[in-house]
C-alpha cells in the first residue's frame, strides 16, 4: 500500500479515536455503523426514486456459455443508467463518510489498524483475483 494512503488511513483512524466520546461502547458503534450503511443504501435509493438522476433497469445477467472468467466483466451490467447529480453525489458521499467513520471506530475499539485491514483485503483480492469474487 502506498505510504500516502497508509498515512491517510492512520490519520483518519486517530481523528476518529479522538472524536469517539459519546459512542465508546462497541455496541453503540456497531449499531451506528449498521445505521450508517443503511443510510448509504437509502441515499442511493432516493437518487433513483426521488431525484431520478439514476435509473435501475435490472434483469438476469446474460453470459455467453463460452465466456471465460476474464471476459465476464465485459458482459455483466451494473443495472444503473444515468449519473449522480451533484446533490445526490454529495449526500451519498456524506453518508459513506459516516459509514467509514464507524468502520474506523470499530477498528479502534478492537485494536485493528484500518490501513492494515485495507492492505490485507487488497492483498487477498490481488492474490485470489477472480476467485475472490463474492
Amino acid at each position: 500500500m502506498p505510504r500516502e494512503i497508509e498515512n491517510t488511513c492512520n490519520g483518519f483512524q486517530q481523528t476518529v479515536s479522538l472524536h469517539l466520546i459519546r459512542h465508546r461502547s462497541v455496541l453503540d458503534v456497531m449499531t451506528k455503523y449498521q445505521d450508517a450503511c443503511s443510510r448509504v443504501n437509502r441515499a442511493l435509493a432516493k437518487a433513483v426514486t426521488t431525484c431520478g438522476c439514476l435509473k435501475v433497469t435490472a434483469g438476469k445477467q446474460e453470459l455467453p456459455a463460452d465466456a471465460s472468467l476474464s471476459e465476464m466483466s465485459e458482459y455483466v451490467q451494473t443495472h444503473l443508467e444515468g449519473h449522480l447529480c451533484p446533490n445526490c453525489a454529495e449526500v451519498i458521499e456524506e453518508e459513506m463518510g459516516k459509514s467509514i467513520f464507524f468502520m474506523a471506530a470499530i477498528c479502534t475499539l478492537t485494536g485493528l489498524d484500518l490501513a492494515q485491514v485495507i492492505h490485507a483485503e487488497n492483498d487477498r483480492i490481488s492474490t485470489l483475483g477472480f476467485y475472490s469474487l463474492t
